[in-house]
């Protein structure tokens, strides 16, 4: 045996036990275990009301996708959920609203809990749910489901932001929409666990306004993947899909500028159609759109309402923030001095305005919207 691999098995057997500490999980901490999926079901079970509404949703949204159904879908809601209180108001008046304009726009209602962060910051209820740095995770998993379930039993519709590959398995069979973010859209990860997902997906253009992750993402989570995470019990597993057909493309603008206008809109169809994939798209009117600018996000849908009017037929759904009341706040470090119903992570319409938006909607499209089937 040669000197050099002689020294390096000597070296290796004379490591000792407590030595051998210092190659695994050297950074963390501690860890905690968590309820499984199957556990967190059994606590709050999904109800024969709710599979209905959940059913009923998906299905909408894929009919509308394949152009059996002309309404165009709306996810609207919260940029985020940090009071449940204010979440089951805000969601009582949604679906209220959703009896007035549901024959033309059909409202889902936007139920984020996990927010992904550009360095630091609070994210979301599923991680923090009491803000305030305690991390309790199994508690915002449960209180996650409980909106979820409470929303689905009343007969609305959901939609979320699918971030942590993991928490799909606790919520999933609530959810009858699913955005990929910006942030995530280029991750084999994601685009691997969105192949799998059973709800429509929309993912959003990347960050610096370009198409070609989104469209390569459309790509991969169309067909069969594997590739690991946990089953219902809490065991690791090797996940095999068959690939998801109901993605499309969600424009949120980038590097500060939009791409909801007429001429943005016929590129990105181009580039679907050049790509082999079907022409549907969604616009976010948040975030680069509006330069995050909640007063601009009623002009964005507008115009978008416009160029249906003139004739688009790729432009199938909208996404919008918009909360209780008008604006943002940061999170004080007295949690009792949070104003109800605002926003504490990007700013967001008003009710009053939200309403007046999809009331203006439903008057301008109800009588054309059967004309694009």
């Amino acid at each position: 045996m040669a000197l050099a691999t002689l020294c390096y098995y000597k070296g290796f057997e004379s490591l000792r036990p407590m030595e051998t500490d210092r190659l695994e999980n050297v950074n963390v901490r501690s860890q905690d275990l968590l309820p499984t999926p199957q556990q967190v079901k059994a606590a709050l079970p999904l109800t024969d009301r709710a599979r209905a509404t959940v059913l009923r949703g998906r299905e909408t949204v894929r009919r509308i996708l394949d152009r059996r159904d002309p309404r165009l879908f709306v996810v609207v809601g919260p940029c985020s959920i940090h009071d449940l209180d204010a979440a089951r108001e805000y969601a009582a008046r949604l679906l209220r609203l959703a009896e007035e304009v549901g024959d033309t726009v059909y409202p889902i209602m936007r139920v984020y809990f996990e927010k992904p962060r550009t360095t630091v910051g609070w994210k979301g209820l599923i991680n923090d749910p009491f803000m305030d740095d305690s991390f309790r995770i199994e508690k915002g998993l449960h209180l996650a489901r409980e909106l979820l379930l409470h929303l689905a039993e009343m007969g609305l519709p959901a939609a979320t932001e699918a971030l942590d590959p993991i928490t799909p398995q606790y919520l999933s069979d609530l959810i009858t929409w699913t955005a990929i973010g910006a942030r995530t859209t280029e991750s084999q990860t994601h685009r691997e666990m969105a192949s799998g997902l059973s709800t429509p997906v929309g993912f959003k253009n990347g960050t610096d306004g370009s198409l070609a992750v989104a469209i390569n993402a459309l790509h991969s989570a169309a067909r069969a993947h594997h590739f690991l995470g946990i089953n219902q019990e809490g065991q690791c597993a090797v996940f095999r899909t068959r690939g998801n057909r109901y993605g499309h493309i969600v424009l949120r603008g980038g590097n500060g500028h939009p791409n909801y206008d007429s001429v943005s809109v016929a590129l990105a169809e181009q580039e679907l159609t050049k790509a082999g994939l079907p022409v549907n798209i969604a616009v976010d009117c948040s975030h680069a759109n509006s330069n995050k600018d909640p007063s601009v996000q009623p002009l964005v849908a507008e115009n978008c309402v416009n160029q249906i009017l003139e004739g688009n037929r790729s432009l199938v759904g909208l996404m919008l923030e918009s909360n209780l009341h008008a604006g943002s706040q940061p999170i004080p470090a007295d949690l009792s001095q949070l104003r109800y119903g605002v926003s504490v992570t990007d700013p967001c319409m008003d009710w009053e305005t939200t309403a007046g938006l999809l009331r203006g909607m439903r008057a301008k499209l109800h009588r054309m919207l059967p004309e694009r089937i």
